[in-house]
């Protein structure tokens, strides 16, 4: 069984600007507002949704491991 992370998107960040999209087709969708949300804050590991993270131009999405909440990304300094 792989690792469960749990994803999160700071909305006082979030620009809209949809590199997640598309980065991550079916993991992310934006709002009314132009907001981003995962498609479900709990998930497999994903290395689509870990490049639509780095994408991010304003570093807005976290996620962290779901059974330790260790940090994936950002990496912890």
């Amino acid at each position: 069984m792989g690792d469960r992370w749990h994803v999160e998107v700071d909305r006082s960040l979030c620009i809209g600007s949809a590199q997640c999209l598309h980065h991550a087709p079916g993991g992310f969708h934006l709002d009314a507002a132009r907001q981003s949300h995962p498609a479900a804050p709990d998930m497999d590991a994903n290395e689509r949704v870990l490049e639509a993270a780095e994408s991010c131009p304003t570093e807005a999405i976290t996620i962290t491991l779901g059974d330790s909440g260790e940090a994936v990304f950002p990496p912890e300094e």
